[in-house]
């Protein structure tokens, strides 16, 4: 029941143009603010812990934006994984910079895109799979029933997935190896899987060492990318810039710190557009108390 409940709600915000799409995602996300729940609760612990120097009213300003544009990714998802590609990329109003991208490609030595969750990163995906047909670790859903229309969503324009296990990791520098381009979300916490704390908006985050991992022993470029949501019905516009330096240094605590530095590049650009329901400071260092 509840897998058929879902599929129908994607089929039927697919079957929606753009603009109703976003209002009633906005809709949503306006709930989302006005409600309590988990994602208003952890939003409002991160912006507090990120955004210190901004005040009560600036931070619940941002609150309610970054709600309402979180509504509008999950509404987004059913376009993204139904509609047709030539569809999808009639929405790209540009890429910024994207022939460095293009420039990294042709050296021959691989790249890496770090993509946070910022804007809509499904839409990103769709994007660099056209263009460079990229490789990306994907996890299965909880609901086991959503992976094949997720899977055949995501890799119909041309993205590989692979598992995020050791063989996936070992297709991810044999891409590289060969000259490829590989996808990697660079703001997640690792868990118990390994990381290294690093600053994120000055809080020690567990931070993973694959991106740096995969970098330093391939030589592959680093760049970090993300798709902007436009306002009203404008589609979408890519914006990719060069990793810091230091993304491929050999110790651990300076890489993550340079790979959160572009992360952060990005976001404090575009707050709104930032997931700030994810709980990014989960794992905290040894005595220090929680966050959340």
């Amino acid at each position: 029941m509840r897998t058929s409940l879902i599929t129908a709600l994607l089929r039927i915000f697919a079957a929606l143009p753009l603009s109703w799409n976003r209002r009633l995602g906005a809709l949503l996300g306006w709930v989302l603010a006005h409600t309590p729940n988990s994602l208003r609760r952890i939003s409002a612990v991160n912006l507090a812990v990120c955004f210190p120097e901004r005040s009560a009213q600036e931070r619940q300003r941002l609150l309610r934006t970054s709600l309402i544009e979180t509504g509008k990714t999950a509404l987004e998802a059913g376009p993204m994984w139904y509609w047709p590609a030539e569809k999808l990329h009639t929405l790209i109003g540009g890429a910024d910079n994207a022939e460095a991208v293009d420039s990294a490609v042709r050296a021959g030595k691989g790249v890496i895109i770090a993509t946070p969750h910022l804007g809509s990163w499904e839409m990103g995906g769709h994007y660099c799979a056209v263009r460079w047909s990229i490789t990306t670790l994907y996890r299965p859903p909880r609901i086991a029933a959503l992976d094949s229309l997720i899977r055949r969503g995501r890799e119909r324009c041309g993205a590989h997935l692979v598992p995020t296990d050791a063989s996936g990791v070992r297709r991810l520098y044999e891409t590289l190896s060969q000259g490829g381009a590989i996808a990697i979300l660079p703001d997640q916490d690792p868990g118990d899987s390994g990381g290294v704390f690093a600053p994120f908006f000055g809080i020690p985050a567990n931070s993973m060492l694959l991106l740096s991992r995969l970098a330093r022993k391939t030589g592959a470029a680093v760049m970090f990318g993300f798709c902007e949501r436009l306002s009203g019905t404008q589609g979408y516009r890519l914006h990719f810039i060069p990793a810091p330096e230091g993304i491929a240094d050999a110790d651990p605590a300076i890489a993550a710190a340079a790979m959160n530095r572009g992360v952060e590049t990005f976001v404090r650009a575009y707050p709104e557009q930032y997931q700030w329901s994810y709980r990014r400071f989960r794992t905290r260092p040894t005595g220090s108390p929680k966050i959340y």
